[in-house]
């Protein structure tokens, strides 16, 4: 059966861009190291040039190096076409790079598409206002809240500051008319209790006789008439 239908040969793989630009930069390569060699071989005849005189073995320099001459610009030229080559290839490969770039962006976006449509269906914009609406109220009532808790008692609610502002400007120039700070506004002074209990200290020594006696009496260690004693008798 072979023999008649023959064997069904096995198929290549097609060469990606990159292997056909790596097989193209490969020669590319080759044929610069050509052209190395033969810059190399052209200066040598260049200096024999220099060092022959003109004549027959003169021209066969010049012949040897017209011929390497011509190859060095048949290797210019594969060179030249062989980085054009690459350089489309290049082009291609970047190319081909972007559409799988744009692919996998794509891939990405829907299903990042697909995510958001099942979380949207967990969340209703008419949820979202009505939330919005039941915190804006319950902000409210905390404010009232606090404006009850921090109001002040005993201070009447119909006090007219107009009022009050105009007899603290009135005490202002009555302080200022009288020069000083009024008494109900200094502060209060410990009491002198020395110069408040200053008594007549008790006298010391031997009073003076009035001029107009005449009779003096004899006085005691204190100042006081001596009382006379009585005296004794057997």
């Amino acid at each position: 059966m072979k023999r008649v239908f023959g064997i069904k040969k096995e198929t290549q793989p097609a060469p990606s861009v990159q292997d056909a630009s790596d097989r193209i930069n490969k020669r590319g390569e080759s044929v610069e190291e050509k052209i190395k060699k033969l810059d190399a071989e052209l200066a040598r005849y260049k200096e024999q040039l220099k060092k022959t005189r003109p004549g027959p073995a003169q021209e066969a320099v010049k012949a040897r190096a017209m011929r390497v001459l011509k190859q060095k610009r048949m290797y210019e030229g594969q060179r030249d076409m062989l980085y054009n080559q690459t350089y489309n290839l290049d082009q291609v490969s970047f190319a081909a790079e972007g559409i799988k770039d744009a692919q996998q962006t794509m891939a990405a976006m829907k299903s990042a598409n697909k995510e958001l449509k099942g979380m949207m269906k967990t969340v209703s914009i008419q949820d979202v206002d009505n939330l919005q609406d039941e915190m804006t109220d319950l902000m409210d009532v905390s404010n009232e809240i606090q404006e009850t808790l921090g109001r002040s008692y005993g201070v009447p609610d119909d006090v007219d500051e107009e009022e009050l502002m105009g007899e603290l400007d009135a005490l202002e120039a009555d302080m200022e008319f009288e020069e000083g700070v009024p008494s109900y506004l200094q502060p209060d002074k410990e009491p002198d209790l020395d110069s408040e209990l200053n008594m007549p200290s008790a006298p010391m020594g031997h009073a003076s006789m009035p001029a107009g006696r005449a009779n003096p009496q004899a006085e005691d260690e204190l100042g006081l008439p001596a009382v006379p004693r009585a005296s004794l008798r057997g």
